[in-house]
């Protein structure tokens, strides 16, 4: 997903840069005003970062040649919201372009706008529908589908965008942009899904160890709903 240093055309980067730039100034003020408001949170919220640096710093060779990764937004996205995803996703990527060499600065727009700004958007969406369509479910296991299809599709439409990303900068010469991303498309979604498949079922799992470890943090956030977490104990099995 991440796309390279110097990789995009000048106008490309730039644009991409601005696209990107509100999202990130509030995100900023979003989580200057999630820790003012709820200061034990800190914790939850440095897990979130060092969740989404861990995954999307990982480089897995794909069948296509290219390399894939997970994302790691999810997680951040429900527990907090997209704008707040969108400030630590753009310094996951800032520090991975400074220290691991994983993206670049001139494209750190284009990166920040995929895997920052658009994942954590489809995967607080896709939570939310989820969760009202399965309401009906116990608990946990309307929170399970929900966390699983919100961060494996974040994860793939990170890898979408990428792919449109490309398709724009590097029109195919017969098909022009369509042609282009359904070409980037076979290369970075397809082979996108087997990942984005383990990174929903990974998030699942670390959900259901914060049920146990941070009832009380979940149920401040909404994530647990106060009426169910009263029947059904810390294990998250139902009574």
């Amino acid at each position: 997903m991440h796309i390279a240093e110097g990789f995009l055309p000048p106008a490309h980067a730039a644009a991409w840069t601005a696209a990107a730039a509100p999202f990130v100034i509030h995100g900023v003020r979003s989580l200057t005003q999630a820790v003012r408001a709820n200061p034990d949170a800190k914790l939850l919220l440095g897990a979130s970062g060092a969740f989404c640096f861990v995954l999307s710093a990982l480089k897995i060779p794909s069948v296509t040649g290219s390399c894939s990764h997970p994302t790691g937004v999810g997680l951040g996205a429900i527990l907090f919201r997209p704008p707040v995803m969108a400030a630590l996703g753009t310094i996951t990527l800032l520090f991975q372009a400074l220290l691991l060499a994983h993206g670049g600065l001139t494209t750190l727009g284009a990166n920040v706008f995929s895997m920052a700004v658009v994942g954590p958007w489809v995967a607080y969406g896709v939570y939310r529908l989820v969760r009202a369509l399965t309401g009906a479910l116990p608990e946990t296991t309307s929170l399970g589908l929900a966390v699983f299809c919100g961060a494996s599709l974040a994860s793939l439409g990170t890898y979408t965008v990428t792919s449109l990303q490309l398709a724009l900068a590097f029109p195919d010469a017969q098909s022009g942009v369509p042609g282009a991303f359904a070409k980037f498309g076979a290369v970075f979604s397809v082979t996108q899904i087997p990942l984005a498949i383990i990174e929903g079922l990974i998030t699942v799992v670390i959900v259901r160890l914060l049920i146990t470890a941070s009832r009380s943090d979940l149920l401040r956030l909404g994530i647990l709903r106060a009426d169910a977490a009263a029947t059904e104990p810390a294990d998250g099995k139902a009574v």
